[in-house]
């Protein structure tokens, strides 16, 4: 496992820096662009070296529906475009990024195909294939019949997450989620993770759903709503949390900790993604580990499969690992 000294080094920061970007110090002043060299960083130190292979022809574009600054707040997706952009560079391929907001570009270059990171309305799928037929969603599928995707098996990751902690003797579990709509407001977007766990946990006989919390998918939400299971549940505090993703689970950690909580004796952790710093924060971090290199190298692979003139669609789900550290038992 690479060092936050490795880290360092790659971005160019001192140690403490990383250290405390790591952790989402606060108390830390630092720029979004020192940020994005740190994750960026953290994330290129996991990631195997690949040989570089044959050139290949061409330019593809990558369309992201998080903004620069958003992908700071939820390093998974970060992560997959690390993948995609890794990827392009073992086949050689030219890539272009770009943003929701401006799919317009899109038009204007002269593409082979797309990949398109996070989740889409109908109206801007029917908008995208109209740009070219070579697409790749990723982490969304919004037509397994027409297009290709890349997604996870969140029904599956949160019966893993549920199983693990009931076996241990868990029967106050609760949740720490996000809410989610399109950007163009169009609908909110099911979570898999919430309604597992609601359906699964009423099964079981174990659902209270006064144990359950929405927000965003971020440290700050993670962190405030963390702060008021405490306060609403007291000595009633469930004693373990499933959050939906890492961002979440690292505000809950430090919520737990400012108010003297011990993980995992009092409280257990287990969040989504494993991202790179699930392993610096204190205490490392229990997750479901989501191979989001492999998404993003997958992509790229199933794109190029389509540019050469496969016509059936592929739906291609990724595995995923409970990894337990520190944070619960």
């Amino acid at each position: 496992m690479a060092t936050i000294k490795d880290i360092a080094q790659l971005a160019g920061v001192s140690i403490a820096t990383v250290s405390r970007v790591l952790n989402y110090d606060t108390t830390l002043s630092v720029s979004d662009d020192t940020k994005k060299r740190i994750f960026e960083a953290a994330e290129e130190l996991s990631y195997k070296k690949l040989p570089a292979r044959k050139q290949e022809t061409g330019k593809i574009a990558l369309l992201q529906w998080y903004t620069e600054k958003e992908e700071l707040e939820d390093l998974y997706y970060m992560s997959i475009r690390l993948g995609v952009e890794n990827r392009c560079r073992h086949h050689g391929l030219q890539m272009a990024s770009y943003f929701q907001d401006n799919i317009e570009d899109l038009k204007l270059d002269d593409l082979r195909g797309l990949i398109a990171i996070g989740k889409f309305s109908s109206k801007q799928v029917k908008e995208l294939s109209s740009i070219t037929k070579n697409i790749v969603f990723v982490d969304y599928s919004p037509d397994e019949e027409q297009f290709d995707s890349i997604v996870i098996d969140f029904e599956k990751a949160t019966k893993k997450v549920l199983n693990h902690l009931i076996k241990k003797g868990h029967e106050r579990i609760g949740y720490i989620g996000g809410r989610e709509v399109f950007r163009d407001k169009t609908s909110t977007i099911e979570d898999l993770r919430e309604s597992t766990f609601k359906r699964y946990l009423a099964e079981k006989g174990l659902l209270n759903e006064a144990y359950m919390y929405n927000g965003s998918f971020s440290v700050q939400d993670g962190h405030s709503l963390m702060k008021r299971a405490i306060d609403e549940h007291k000595e009633q505090l469930p004693t373990a949390f499933f959050a939906a993703n890492d961002s979440i689970a690292v505000g809950a950690l430090r919520a737990l900790l400012e108010e003297g909580i011990s993980v995992p004796d009092r409280v257990n952790i287990i969040g989504v993604n494993d991202i790179s710093l699930a392993k610096y924060v204190f205490p490392t971090l229990s997750t479901v580990k989501v191979y989001t290199e492999l998404m993003g190298e997958t992509a790229v692979d199933t794109l190029l499969e389509r540019i050469e003139g496969r016509k059936i669609a592929k739906k291609i789900m990724i595995a995923t690992k409970l990894i337990l550290r520190n944070s619960s038992f």
